[in-house]
């Protein structure tokens, strides 16, 4: 049986678009894109000053190489949460282990949407104390910042002894992205950890306390899914610090205070450390 061929059909007319459309059609994009970055610059969260921390924050339009983005600080590209390299939660004594049961009541507690950076300090106090003292140390430490400098309570997020005992230092949940007043310029999107001790070149740093801001590290860092060995990409909002408000500083997401702000915290000896202390907590979160 022969098979006849399908039959053919010439093709439609071709349409011509008229020049001016065609014109609009290019034109419609590029004033889409650019009406989508004037939204988002409108959707920047204001500035909340914190006057009893020192500290305000913002999401402020980035400064690269002298320029000015109409991008906000909110809208740079950040690595999502993930649960690949996330690791242990260490153990973190509660502040009610070491806070007095009349201290005040803080103000409730601020939120950034993660943390994408811990700041390590020293707390500039005597290396020489006992352990089962760090509660009474810690309570001290509180009094001169919450009490004689009037912040609304103790600046770091998290301290930790000379034997590596983990304690909650501010308020707010220590799963949480609580906004601290530890590194002046850089307290949002960061977390703060304190050695107890001071730790200026040739004093010896503990072992037990290098583990321990590892294991902090790998832990609090891994909520977000970020490399302890990485960098991270935040905005200043103080001219204190080592750069003018609304500048993208890219920091170490382990950092040192004095990369964020004019100080020699947490002393050399103790930045020296860091570097082992980021290779240890990107082991934790098996990378």
């Amino acid at each position: 049986m022969r098979v006849r061929p399908a039959p053919r059909f010439p093709p439609p007319p071709a349409h011509r678009v008229p020049g001016a459309v065609r014109a609009v059609l290019c034109w419609l994009p590029g004033t889409v894109a650019c009406g989508l970055l004037l939204a988002c610059a409108a959707g920047i969260d204001p500035a909340v000053p914190d006057a009893r921390s020192g500290e305000g924050w913002a999401y402020a339009p980035t400064v690269v190489a002298g320029r000015r983005s109409l991008m906000p600080a909110a809208a740079v590209p950040t690595r999502r949460g993930s649960t690949a390299f996330r690791a242990a939660r260490p153990r973190i004594v509660p502040r009610e282990a070491w806070l007095t049961p009349n201290a005040p009541t803080p103000p409730p507690a601020r939120y950034a949407n993660r943390v994408e950076a811990l700041f390590v300090h020293h707390t500039d106090s005597p290396n020489r104390y006992d352990c089962a003292d760090a509660p009474r140390i810690i309570r001290a430490l509180h009094a001169g910042q919450a009490g004689a400098r009037k912040w609304d309570d103790i600046g770091y997020n998290f301290l930790v002894d000379r034997c590596g005992t983990l304690y909650e230092g501010r308020a707010g949940g220590t799963e949480r992205p609580v906004v601290g007043a530890h590194t002046q310029g850089f307290n949002h999107r960061s977390a703060g950890v304190a050695a107890i001790g001071t730790f200026t070149a040739g004093t010896p740093v503990p072992k037990a306390m290098t583990d321990a801001i590892a294991a902090l590290a790998a832990w609090k860092l891994g909520l977000s899914g970020i490399d302890p060995r990485g960098a991270a990409l935040l905005v200043s909002s103080n001219n204190l610090s080592r750069f003018p408000t609304g500048t993208a500083a890219v920091l170490p997401t382990v950092a040192a205070h004095k990369d964020g702000y004019h100080t020699h915290c947490p002393g050399a000896a103790l930045t020296a450390e860091l570097p082992a202390i980021r290779e240890a907590a990107a082991r934790l979160q098996h990378r």
